[in-house]
């Protein structure tokens, strides 16, 4: 009996030894705003369906992580470029006459095919600026984001989807429906247990990628970029090329976040341009940290487990807050103080590449 009660004791703190300080903290709070979101009348399966819908939508942009932090260059500030690869290669396929299924594929191909050359571009541009790369990352971002406003401007996009009634320019936001793809994914195998919704199709996607993430990771070339990121002055040593593993890295987070945009767009139902990227990456930092993640450390335990705790503390918050405060202009406060002070509250658990 003792050894039984001492090997359920070792795997309870196995378990426990990879959730982070933030996450049971974090987890805390979510269940907080659950029971007070009951106790007001709100659905708890409602909550729980709304929290799956953002877990799905979000997984993949913060799967981007994964790879650019274990190569050294650290949480991926520049999400946005990806973000605006996959938004383009989503234009470029209703202009060009893509519908339903079509639509989602040939926008994916597209997406990784501009994302491998833009990302190609960036990790040699985090080569160029090592020691500062979270710095100019995110103002490599930024400025991606503010380039692509004039492009959307000015290029020739004639489909009377994309452009604005009057005027010249895209649309601030493009229907899902008007190219037969809104929930598209998510509606594959989806199903309700006890009231909550599940969407099966979305979360596979998502697992899937998961998985090819992990198996990369594993491989060769992933094991020596998470050599190059751990230890650059070993691996070198070692005839490990560190240099070509950070591109290789940012090439695919890029790629993960082109197609995590087109995912993300087809369950929220509209495409969205301008600045609709500009801070995204700060939420799939936050929630990788959050799930127990460092700048120097990620795996895919710590982005399924942040994206959850994150995506459901912002499902839960706004209609708890609209319980608690009916009436009032407090809820949307209240929102945005959640949802900046959880991303302010991960990003102060990092110092150094170690948790504190």
């Amino acid at each position: 009996m003792e050894a039984v009660n001492e090997k359920s004791g070792f795997r309870l703190k196995s378990v426990t030894n990879h959730i982070s300080v933030p996450a049971l903290l974090v987890g805390g709070f979510w269940i907080l705003t659950m029971v007070l979101g009951v106790m007001n009348g709100i659905k708890l399966p409602m909550m729980l369906s709304d929290t799956l819908g953002r877990f799905g939508r979000f997984g993949i942009l913060t799967l981007a992580m994964v790879p650019s932090i274990q190569s050294g260059t650290g949480p991926n500030f520049a999400l946005p470029i990806g973000i605006l690869c996959g938004s383009l290669a989503a234009a470029c396929a209703i202009q060009w006459g893509f519908y339903g299924w079509g639509f989602i594929f040939f926008a994916m191909f597209l997406a990784i095919v501009i994302a491998i050359l833009i990302g190609y571009i960036y990790g040699k541009l985090m080569n160029a600026v090592k020691g500062s790369e979270m710095v100019i990352a995110t103002y490599t971002g930024f400025g991606f984001v503010f380039l692509f406003c004039m492009l959307w401007y000015i290029l020739p996009f004639s489909d009377l989807r994309l452009r604005l009634p009057m005027g010249q320019g895209l649309r601030q936001d493009v229907q899902m429906e008007s190219v037969g793809a809104r929930g598209i994914l998510d509606n594959i195998l989806k199903f309700d247990i006890a009231g909550v919704t599940v969407p099966t199709g979305m979360l596979l996607i998502f697992f899937f990628a998961c998985f090819l993430v992990w198996l990369f990771m594993r491989s060769k070339t992933g094991m020596a970029i998470t050599a190059g990121g751990t230890n650059p002055m070993f691996a070198n040593a070692a005839g490990i090329n560190v240099n070509r593993g950070r591109i290789i890295a940012n090439v695919i987070s890029t790629a993960l976040a082109a197609v995590g945009v087109i995912v993300y767009a087809q369950s929220y139902a509209f495409l969205q341009y301008y600045q609709f990227s500009l801070f995204m990456a700060f939420t799939a930092v936050a929630a990788v940290i959050i799930g127990g993640a460092t700048v120097r450390r990620a795996n895919i335990f710590n982005v399924i487990l942040g994206c959850l705790l994150y995506q459901g503390i912002s499902a839960t918050t706004p209609p708890v807050a609209n319980a608690l405060f009916a009436g009032t202009e407090l809820p949307e406060t209240i929102r945005t103080i959640v949802q900046n002070g959880v991303i302010l509250y991960a990003l102060t658990q990092v110092r150094g590449g170690k948790r504190k």
